[in-house]
């Protein structure tokens, strides 16, 4: 699929010292073009959402993304990074997210096998870095996912993240919807649908 924008473009990326975890590199910079995407769909008027009195807002959670990554990526993975009070220093939210995450792809890129494996403390236990990166990734994605849910509740289009969504389709989509789909058919064999998205 083609994206309409990247914050971090596809040329931007450095190449990892270690081949077999470019993927790795790939995919934090795709995390974070998808966050930003996400974020972008918010107005400031609307950073003080909340779907509920227990729920957090969308600043809560904006403002927890970039410290979190800042810890793991500091703390727990060991590269440079700004001091925590000098995280939310901005005036634009994506913007910093992006600012922030480049020379973490830099770190990433440039680090051997043997840092990958090795292990390092995680609040109360010991997990390789590899471990710790890809929690990251996963962390990001479930407040990433938290916010989607908050656009559909003030019906505001959800940006494609993986593939079509209910406001984003493009010719030769391919939603896994019918059995068909997950059977491996393309779009327009007999049995699939070519119509709609992931209807988040």
């Amino acid at each position: 699929m083609q994206y309409e924008f990247s914050a971090i473009r596809e040329n931007e990326i450095p190449c990892s010292a270690v081949p077999l975890m470019q993927h790795a590199i790939d995919t934090y910079a795709s995390e974070i073009n998808k966050v930003y995407a996400t974020w972008a769909q918010f107005s400031e008027a609307e950073l003080d959402f909340r779907p509920h009195a227990k729920s957090a807002t969308v600043r809560d959670i904006i403002k927890h993304e970039l410290l979190s990554q800042r810890r793991f990526f500091g703390e727990f993975l060991g590269s440079p990074e700004p001091p925590a009070a000098e995280v939310l220093n901005a005036t634009h939210y994506g913007e910093r997210l992006v600012e922030l995450a480049r020379p973490r792809l830099e770190f990433l890129a440039r680090q051997d096998e043997a840092w990958w494996l090795a292990a390092a403390r995680f609040f109360d236990v010991d997990r390789p870095h590899i471990w710790i990166f890809w929690r990251r990734i996963l962390h990001t994605a479930h407040h990433r996912t938290q916010l989607t849910v908050y656009l559909r509740l003030l019906d505001k289009p959800v940006p494609a993240i993986y593939g079509p969504t209910a406001d984003v389709a493009w010719e030769g989509a391919s939603p896994t919807l019918p059995p068909a789909a997950a059977a491996g058919k393309s779009p327009g064999q007999p049995g699939t649908q070519s119509r709609g998205g992931s209807r988040s």
